[in-house]
């Protein structure tokens, strides 16, 4: 019982606070060595030539301001080049596209997905590298020079930009554990790209080398994460630039928020089958720790260590071993006594920020385990289901 306590205590706590604990201190260990890395300098001649490529399916209310927002990024006239792709949308999303001749729309009645619509895209692209973007978020106006600046490198195979939530004053339980989150994750992204790379790319902007491209099987749920991965399987670094970012609103509420969630558990054990040989690389094996540490860990075996460390902590407190455990065990009662409240406090639309986080932490873990569910059962759908967001 004492060795399945601790055994637990440590995966979770690893997972969740010891990775970044030890990413810390190995870029510490690192930059008094080698220094902190040097931004790349690039001119207009040396930046490469780019597609902004953007899936958007039923998109009205938002394609306006994307459009918009994608016209306005500083880059080289050109050099910077915009594919649209609407397939399926049986809104007024393509021909609002339409009234832009700058932007190239590809559009066929038929929905096959998002993946289909990115292979479509690729067979479109001739520049020298892609950024993906998601139609619902909004790019700062350096974005694409500060992530294609990176290609000067030719290590790198692959850019993240940062992902940011909008959280108003009046955030609710999704949005403001979702912001928290990615503040969080933007810190190991930040440590893991200076180490050595990010493990995979959010949707919302990442860039690739074409020629580096593959496509992924269509049945793909986490596309960004597979195309990323594979390029880092390959060799390649994927570098992380908090200075391109996408701004978007959270989801709409909690219950939108879990959607999401199981839709990326259920991805990331597909991911997982599919990249089982980066479990363990021998030749590159700082990739396959960054990858089993801040990946695997969370979308595989944690959020059960997390329901056996209660339950044995519950066992060896009530044995009265050690005030330790029942100290411990005090302490986990408490934190998911916070998380219970902050669900009833968000049921009636009263906020109480301090209690989100732990309501959020749970609801990720929760997530986790239903994602599995659903990939082990086959209910997991490639075509994504939309998530709705605040306005």
């Amino acid at each position: 019982m004492i060795i399945a306590f601790w055994i637990s205590f440590f995966v979770v706590f690893y997972t969740f606070i010891g990775y970044g604990i030890l990413l810390y201190f190995i870029i510490k260990l690192k930059r008094s060595v080698k220094g902190k890395p040097i931004i790349p300098i690039v001119t207009d001649n040396t930046l490469p030539t780019c597609t902004l490529v953007v899936a958007a399916y039923n998109e009205e209310d938002f394609i306006s301001q994307k459009i918009a927002n994608s016209l306005q990024l500083i880059y080289p006239q050109n050099k910077l080049k915009f594919i649209f792709v609407t397939d399926g949308s049986s809104d007024n999303t393509p021909e609002i596209i339409r009234q832009y001749p700058q932007i190239q729309l590809l559009h066929q009645p038929q929905r096959a997905g998002k993946i289909a619509a990115i292979h479509r895209a690729m067979e479109h692209v001739a520049t020298d590298t892609v950024v993906f973007t998601d139609a619902n978020t909004f790019l700062n106006p350096e974005a694409i020079i500060n992530i294609c600046r990176h290609y000067t490198d030719e290590t790198v195979g692959a850019v993240a930009g940062e992902k940011r939530v909008k959280i108003d004053t009046n955030a609710d339980a999704s949005a403001a554990g979702e912001g928290f989150y990615w503040k969080y994750e933007s810190t190991l992204k930040k440590w893991d790209s200076e180490l050595y790379s990010v493990i995979g790319a959010a949707g919302e902007l990442f860039s690739v080398r074409r020629e580096l491209y593959e496509d992924v099987p269509a049945d793909t749920v986490l596309d960004d994460f597979m195309i990323s991965m594979l390029i880092a399987a390959r060799g390649y670094r994927i570098i992380y630039e908090p200075k391109a970012y996408a701004l978007e609103t959270a989801s709409e509420n909690v219950s939108e928020e879990l959607k999401r969630k199981r839709r990326i558990a259920a991805g990331g054990i597909q991911s997982i089958v599919r990249l089982k040989e980066l479990l363990w690389s021998a030749k590159y094996p700082v990739l396959s720790f960054q990858y089993v540490s801040h990946r695997v860990l969370r979308w595989t075996v944690t959020p059960f260590f997390l329901i056996l460390a209660f339950i044995t902590n519950l066992a060896l407190a009530f044995a009265e071993i050690s005030i330790f455990y029942e100290v411990i065990f005090s302490l986990q009662v408490l934190f998911y006594l916070l998380a219970i409240f902050g669900y009833m406090l968000e049921k009636r639309h009263l906020r109480i920020k301090v209690l989100f986080v732990p309501y959020y932490f749970c609801i990720m873990n929760y997530a986790v385990i239903a994602g599995l569910i659903r990939y082990y059962t086959k209910k997991q759908s490639s075509v994504w289901e939309k998530v709705q967001r605040k306005q």
